[in-house]
């Protein structure tokens, strides 16, 4: 979501977790919706970068495409995404799989962060709490794999 701010673009996040809110918003999300009609009702987004690892939640974010929008698949699950043919022909949306950039991207990146217009987010652990999962992941991991840390929505 810094990134998407950063380079200009109205950000809005999906999360089904409230918890989340503080967060997204300190990462410089404009909205945040709870799913993929609550995307279309904000406006829609030209471009979905789905980070879930939850197919199903990838899936709802087609809703809140708008015609001609491109879902960037950038999570994982070892599940197949149920696409409507219905959706494809007639918002004419491009699904895209990305695992990165390409490395010229990376200089792109690395003078954003330079700016200082994005910001790491860290804990740090005594070794001997190496073992302790982090705040974002405290949760039963069951609950964790269902659960979207969120994915940005784009619109210029």
């Amino acid at each position: 979501m810094q990134y998407a701010k950063a380079a200009g673009f109205h950000t809005i996040a999906v999360s089904h977790s409230p918890d989340k809110d503080q967060l997204i918003r300190d990462l410089g999300a404009d909205d945040i919706v709870r799913d993929g009609a609550g995307l279309a009702g904000a406006g829609g987004a030209d471009i979905v970068l789905g980070t879930s690892n939850s197919m199903d939640a990838t899936a709802d974010s087609i809703r809140g495409l708008r015609p001609d929008g491109r879902l960037v698949i950038m999570g994982v699950e070892a599940k197949p995404l149920a696409v409507s043919p219905f959706d494809l022909l007639t918002k004419r949306i491009k699904i895209i799989g990305s695992q990165q950039n390409g490395r010229e991207y990376l200089y792109e990146a690395l003078a954003i962060a330079a700016s200082g217009k994005v910001r790491v987010v860290t804990e740090t652990y005594r070794l001997d709490e190496i073992g302790r999962p982090t705040s974002a992941s405290r949760r039963d991991r069951s609950d964790f794999a269902r659960s979207s840390p969120c994915s940005s929505f784009l619109r210029r």
